[in-house]
């Protein structure tokens, strides 16, 4: 009798799980003899780039009838105009790397001469063929992604997809025809669109979209922003010969990185012949038939041919309708979801940009992977945003993965080891070109446990995710699998590499606690 009670209690237990489940996907449980509402779909997906192909895709694989929708391609994109692959991959991550790679060249041309190249003094460089075959290329990822989903089951329509209920989607066709159709879960994936900011002749100014589309090089070109997208430009634009002018409003770029990598990546770009301008902001453009005449707030007047603002990104939410939905925004008009990344309105749910949590494309496949296992694949999974390494493509590149110093100092209680090295990397010692690389490891003083990397050289984003610990595993897998210093330090090195130096520094370079004073950045 004992058996069957435990039994009993067993099923009690396995099935208030089952409950549990389907109440986190479901909403709410259905009421006895009440029948299941029909849908047109049971996913219908808005916004089809790297997030939204991701959870239309895994959503498919676990039987679900999934469709999705999005805007016509375009280079540039618009409130009219998008393309399947999203920002990333048309007009984003993928053809800013191009630009890099070709960037690159320049110094790398010069640096070949003392290893024996006979370069001609004058070199030149044909931006409109650069600019075509990355146009090419884009192209051809925008069609590998539609047959993606083509591969998947997953059903693409081309047009603006609206939220019109908890279960509803308006999708306005490319002729303007509208149709509705029913899903019993939306997803919004829409991504994130350019900032500009509101100064006097602004109009004059591009965004990165634009910049990545231009038809002529130019030959001046003022930056206003100190994040990823304007460091890279600047990079991308001096190697290729440009005169520069980078603006921030902080004393060094790349505000909430490690300050003393964010130090380095500045010496770097002004040893690249980039002019910068911190503490600094745009207070008006002004058309003139030299070029754009660039006002400062230091009363500084900088003439250009293109002004790029870098300021940001919004979420891109302001079309979708979702106010007279109820779904929630917050002050940026981001969409505000749980941990499982779901709005307050059960049925409709959103990830990658739209939801301003961290902006980064693998991020938003993570979000789709965890979005697909929770809602059909019957296992709820929060997205885990601990230790996600990332990389700013600047020439030479700067990665990270986990705490910054600062960020060490605010959240960890006891003290923190810092061993830094900093080294001529082997190949500037023939080439000439005076330009350390640094690496950074931050560790908790009493668990042994690192807490944190950095790296700002050349190949920094590859050794980042994919160095010599646990056999080749990477230093951000190692770092998720909570690996010591001294595992680091028993691991043995590739030489000769830059890479080696992560697992050879044994002497400790200073000793930091929680109660370091506070910089202003």
């Amino acid at each position: 009798m004992k058996v069957v009670v435990i039994f009993l209690y067993g099923c009690c237990a396995y099935r208030l799980v089952i409950m549990a489940r389907k109440m986190l996907i479901d909403g709410e449980l259905s009421k006895p003899g009440e029948e299941e509402a029909h849908y047109d779909f049971d996913l219908f997906v808005i916004g089809a780039g790297s997030g939204g192909v991701r959870a239309s895709r895994f959503s498919a694989q676990y039987g679900a009838k999934v469709a999705i929708c999005e805007l016509p391609f375009d280079p540039i994109g618009s409130e009219v105009s998008g393309g399947v692959g999203g920002t990333c991959v048309l007009r984003g991550c993928v053809p800013k790397k191009i630009l890099v790679y070709g960037a690159a060249y320049g110094p790398e041309l010069e640096d070949a001469r003392n290893y024996g190249w006979e370069v001609n003094e004058k070199v030149n460089f044909n931006w409109k063929k650069l600019l075509h075959k990355k146009t090419e290329e884009i192209v051809r990822l925008n069609g590998i992604y539609k047959r993606l989903l083509s591969n998947a089951g997953v059903k693409l329509f081309e047009g603006e997809g609206r939220v019109v209920g908890p279960n509803e989607v308006e999708l306005i066709q490319l002729d303007g025809t509208k149709i509705s159709y029913s899903a019993k879960h939306i997803l919004i994936a829409t991504g994130s669109r350019a900032h500009r900011p509101d100064i006097p002749g602004q109009e004059l100014a591009i965004t990165s979209d634009e910049a990545l589309s231009l038809e002529e090089l130019p030959k001046r070109a003022v930056i206003l922003g100190g994040g990823y997208i304007a460091v890279e430009f600047a990079s991308i634009w001096r190697g290729m010969g440009s005169t520069v002018d980078l603006c921030f409003r902080k004393e060094l770029p790349l505000r909430g990185f490690d300050d003393e990598m964010r130090a380095v990546v500045a010496r770097n770009l002004e040893g690249r012949g980039i002019t910068m301008h911190p503490c600094t902001t745009l207070t008006k453009l002004e058309k003139t038939e030299g070029g754009i005449k660039v006002h400062t707030d230091h009363g500084e007047v900088i003439l250009a041919d293109v002004v790029l603002v870098a300021t940001g990104r919004l979420p891109n939410t302001k079309r979708l309708n979702l106010d007279a939905v109820g779904v929630e925004l917050d002050n940026m008009k981001a969409v505000k979801v749980d941990e499982y990344s779901r709005t307050n309105i059960p049925s409709i749910w959103a990830i990658g940009d739209v939801t301003n949590r961290m902006n980064l494309t693998p991020v938003a496949l993570m979000e789709g992977t965890c979005f697909a296992k929770t809602v059909f694949g019957g296992k709820p999974t929060k997205p885990d945003y601990s230790h996600i390494p990332c990389a700013v493509f600047c020439i030479p590149p700067l990665s990270v993965v986990g705490f910054s110093e600062e960020q060490a100092t605010e959240q960890v209680n006891g003290e923190v080891s810092v061993y830094t090295s900093s080294f001529n990397p082997m190949k500037n010692t023939i080439s000439g070109r005076t330009e350390k690389s640094v690496m950074k490891l931050l560790v908790d003083a009493q668990t042994d446990k690192v807490l944190g990397a950095s790296m700002c050289g050349p190949d920094a984003p590859e050794i980042m995710q994919a160095c010599i610990f646990c056999f080749s595993a990477g230093i951000a897998v190692a770092l998720k699998c909570g690996a010591t210093k001294e595992q680091f330090d028993s691991t043995v090195g590739i030489h000769p590499s830059a890479a080696e130096e992560f697992v050879t520094m044994r002497s400790e370079s200073r000793r930091i606690s929680s109660n370091k004073p506070k910089t202003n950045l």
